[in-house]
């Protein structure tokens, strides 16, 4: 659906995009993460034809969006953090506009409407003036106007900001009904919510594709965590002797109990998990708990983060976003 080959893109001195290449397929729900002046902004424009890369190639369903831009917009339902609603209109009203501007048939205008307002749970609010309504309700209308004309990519930027709990697991929900339909690509600094919802994250950090996997195998590390249920001398003498582990550190288990972290070498796999188990039967160790250990996103976004703090002058980053006011995005340098 998305392919995305050796793109870069400045403003001037500031390298914003260098070198992003990925594919995103038919029907995937893609996080889209970076900290302030990662890229992000700058991409979604590229993506939506809107500013034009300095080289490299970016194409929307087999389309280049340079050479077929109207073609590939066509494909696009697009919502901004800031959705573009006019308040004094009703909903109804709203919509009809929209589904002229995308040049709707007229016959076709009446039950797409209805569609998009069945599917974003907007029916008791037709006649209500935009400017009326809660923000998860106007969050909704730009949903619904995103999806007016049946798009092929739907881009989502942090469409959940804002919102209180309960609106944020609705449209948790609405996102996954759409993408039974729809690619999304959904842009956002709450982590929680990619975890929630996506099922590859593309981590942009300083303009460059950090990170691009599934989340489980983002997830995924070669260390093991040992839980005892008595301290166990030499226990962890002998766990940094195995063949797999490079590394053991001692800590104490949430409820209290001694607990071994393992770090396994790169080319470990599982085969450290099972040589534990195959050392504490032969010492007749009182064995609590034995498993992989995991990484959460968070995790894996603040070591990139990390990793790259160096270039940033502040030496910190946000999980947000940023542009300078010409609407070029700004550059942690």
């Amino acid at each position: 659906m998305i392919d995305v080959h050796d793109l870069t893109k400045s403003y001037g001195p500031i390298r914003a995009l260098e070198g992003v290449s990925f594919n995103v397929k038919s029907g995937e729900i893609i996080g889209l993460l970076g900290p302030n002046g990662a890229g992000k902004t700058t991409f979604i424009k590229i993506l939506t034809g809107y500013l034009q890369p300095d080289s490299g190639h970016i194409a929307v369903g087999g389309l280049d969006v340079q050479e077929h831009t109207r073609d590939v917009q066509a494909q696009i339902g697009y919502l901004p953090e800031t959705a573009p609603l006019y308040p004094e209109l009703s909903v109804q009203g709203y919509l009809r506009m929209m589904a002229d501007l995308r040049m709707i048939p007229e016959d076709e205008i009446g039950p797409r409407i209805s569609e998009a307002v069945y599917a974003t749970g907007l029916e008791a609010h037709l006649t209500r003036p935009i400017g009326q309504l809660s923000k998860g309700f106007r969050q909704r209308v730009g949903l619904a106007q995103a999806i007016l004309h049946r798009p092929k990519l739907l881009i989502l930027d942090e469409p959940t900001v804002g919102l209180d709990p309960t609106q944020i697991v609705e449209i948790r929900h609405l996102i996954r009904r759409l993408s039974e339909h729809s690619t999304v690509l959904f842009s956002t600094h709450i982590l929680s919510e990619v975890e929630v919802l996506c099922d590859r994250a593309i981590i942009l950090i300083n303009g460059r594709v950090k990170a691009d996997a599934r989340l489980a195998d983002l997830a995924a590390t070669s260390d093991a965590v040992v839980v005892l249920e008595r301290e166990v001398k030499g226990a962890e003498t002998l766990l940094k002797q195995l063949k797999p582990a490079r590394d053991v550190s001692l800590f104490e288990s949430t409820d209290g109990y001694p607990a071994y972290r393992v770090f396994g070498k790169p080319e470990a796999g599982d085969h450290l998990t099972s040589e534990i188990y195959t050392l504490a039967r032969e010492q007749d160790w009182p064995l609590r708990e034995l498993r992989r250990d995991v990484r959460t996103l968070e995790m894996v976004f603040n070591e990139l983060a990390l990793a790259s703090e160096p270039a940033s002058p502040t030496g910190s980053l946000e999980l947000a976003g940023s542009a300078l006011p010409d609407g070029s995005e700004e550059e942690v340098a």
